[in-house]
């Protein structure tokens, strides 16, 4: 915080000693999230290891909530219930309390549905309900449902729905399945195996690999259209993705495709950089997504706004991205796959 407080009188001194004329930048542009989340206490009471000042957070849909985007200068959330097992009431009784807030805040908030996976029929008409009805821009689901991954046609009409209905799924990790506990166990505190199989590792890689089994399973061929985001700079699947490819599709001979891995990455896939707040893989996210299809994130509460408005200006002034593809991450992006304006 103090290096960016004096960094005004680095460049004055310096353009006083050598005379060189220094970057200008117009004033920063609207932010659009879109990993940012919220709950509702029927849901909040199936994680009691959220920590109590985090729940208080996720309930809050007024002032505390409008006060830290106001700090972070994010224009506008789009919310969601994130890493949550439900049902179809407890989707529905989710959806009307999130489209009460928004109408109250129409500006500053929008939706992701809540979606009770595990019953694809109902999913996909509780997702029809909130894009229709409720005005959302499509649904955050978890990543897995109880340890099933979505390869699984059992799941795909929820999925023909969303392609139908033009709208993004957001694929979110999600706690891991019950029996995977035994996988993060070491030498070390069951704290550590907690982490681990949570934001420390698992829970990342499970949604890289998802995609490639999404991928595999030919779901992108039944599906050509469908729009997946997913987040945290891609899930580890950025850094892969080269290797993959090679050994997947030119040395290992997996089952051709109507498109390969690489047109179904430019087509398909958007990726946010929710909580991630670093240089190194933004720079390695760059090399492998077309940038038109990065988005701004920050997972509030679970990262904070200042935070995640300091690594954009940190982005700003690195000369990884030029002002229009900055403005384009910022929040045109998000207007464009979202449909929506701010």
């Amino acid at each position: 915080m103090i290096v960016f407080a004096v960094l005004p009188l680095v460049f004055t001194f310096l353009k006083a000693c050598t005379g060189a004329v220094l970057p200008q930048y117009p004033p920063l542009p609207p932010f659009i999230a879109l990993e940012e989340h919220f709950t509702i206490a029927e849901i909040a009471v199936q994680n009691t290891a959220t920590p109590p000042w985090i729940v208080q957070k996720l309930l809050d849909l007024d002032g505390l909530r409008l006060e830290e985007m106001d700090q972070g200068r994010v224009t506008k959330q789009f919310l969601s219930i994130g890493a949550a097992t439900v049902n179809l009431s407890q989707s529905q009784d989710a959806n009307n309390v999130l489209a009460a807030a928004i109408n109250k805040h129409p500006s500053r908030f929008g939706g992701w549905a809540t979606i009770p996976i595990s019953d694809p029929a109902a999913a996909a008409d509780e997702l029809t309900r909130s894009v229709k009805k409720l005005r959302f821009v499509g649904a955050l689901i978890n990543n897995h449902d109880q340890g099933k991954f979505y390869d699984n046609a059992t799941y795909w009409p929820f999925f023909a729905r969303a392609q139908e209905l033009n709208v993004p799924i957001y694929l979110h990790p999600a706690n891991p399945a019950k029996e995977w506990a035994s996988r993060f166990q070491g030498n070390y505190p069951q704290s550590i195996a907690s982490s681990l199989g949570l934001s420390g590792w698992d829970w990342h890689q499970e949604v890289g690999f998802h995609i490639l089994r999404l991928f595999n399973s030919g779901f992108f061929d039944e599906f050509p259209r469908i729009k997946i985001i997913i987040g945290h700079m891609g899930e580890m699947l950025t850094f892969q993705l080269d290797r993959v490819i090679d050994i997947g599709e030119t040395k290992r001979g997996w089952p051709a495709r109507q498109r390969d891995l690489r047109s179904v990455w430019n087509s398909n896939i958007w990726i946010t950089t929710s909580g991630m707040f670093s240089l190194a893989p933004f720079a390695c996210l760059l090399r492998q997504m077309p940038v038109d299809r990065i988005l701004y994130s920050v997972d509030w509460p679970y990262s904070n706004n200042t935070q995640g408005l300091e690594f954009m200006e940190k982005v700003r002034r690195s000369g990884l991205v030029t002002e229009e593809q900055f403005q384009g991450i910022a929040y045109m992006n998000a207007q464009s796959v979202l449909q929506v304006q701010v």
